[in-house]
């Protein structure tokens, strides 16, 4: 996981497939949001609360290739790097089939913060997120 700051192994459930049999593609992003905020949870840090201080991070710009289709029972390994770019909190996203380590969707989310309603700099995410930006 070296290159990754945080991972969570999740198990695909029935209704999230299609008539294919396979993941409808709009479940990735489910699977990518909850990957973020337990992210955010093993930081001590709650989503909700987050909101209750007046900081909003929102999801500006989503980019998903898919290469490996994932099937009803499948376990998976979604993992994240996060980087700082500009006022953007990007995170890399990759999600891996458990069973033989195939990379399943390869996605980066750009994310923004508004705290108190005004896209800003997040004072508590420049604290928690720093010691995982690559330092030069």
């Amino acid at each position: 996981m070296s290159k990754y700051n945080y991972e969570l192994t999740l198990k695909v459930r029935d209704y999230e497939c299609d008539l294919q049999g396979i993941v409808n593609n709009a479940n990735y992003q489910h699977y990518l949001e909850h990957t973020r905020h337990e992210f955010l949870c093993s930081l001590g840090v709650s989503f909700a609360e987050l909101h209750q201080q007046g900081i909003d991070p929102v999801v500006a710009r989503i980019n998903m290739a898919f290469k490996t289709p994932l099937k009803s029972g499948d376990e998976f390994i979604s993992r994240l790097k996060v980087k700082k770019e500009g006022i953007k909190y990007v995170f890399i996203q990759d999600i891996f089939r458990k069973s033989d380590e195939k990379v399943v969707v390869k996605a980066v989310v750009d994310t923004v913060c508004l705290v108190n309603g005004k896209l800003s700099d997040s004072p508590l995410f420049e604290q928690i997120f720093s010691p995982f930006f690559d330092h030069e």
